[in-house]
């Protein structure tokens, strides 16, 4: 299993839920879990940037994830 935090800004459908823990192999099997858990997550989660165990991915839809990992959503800054 892996903890999956989010902030509640990318998913007000939620009701607030920032932390979770979710069993995925990779980035998209856990873009499709959080989707059956939260409906309409999916495309906001995948628009957003990924850190996993501290590393920042931002086009991270196969990458792998251990277990005991966290995974952190946050909003992607384009420019500086």
């Amino acid at each position: 299993m892996a903890r999956v935090v989010f902030p509640d800004h990318l998913l007000s459908v939620t009701g607030g839920v920032r932390e979770v823990e979710v069993a995925a192999a990779n980035v998209r099997d856990l873009l499709l879990a959080l989707e059956a858990q939260f409906p309409g997550s999916e495309e906001t989660l995948a628009k957003s940037a990924i850190a996993i165990d501290g590393q920042i991915h931002q086009d991270a839809y196969l990458e792998p994830i251990g277990s005991n990992s966290e995974i952190f959503f946050m909003l992607r800054l384009e420019g500086g």
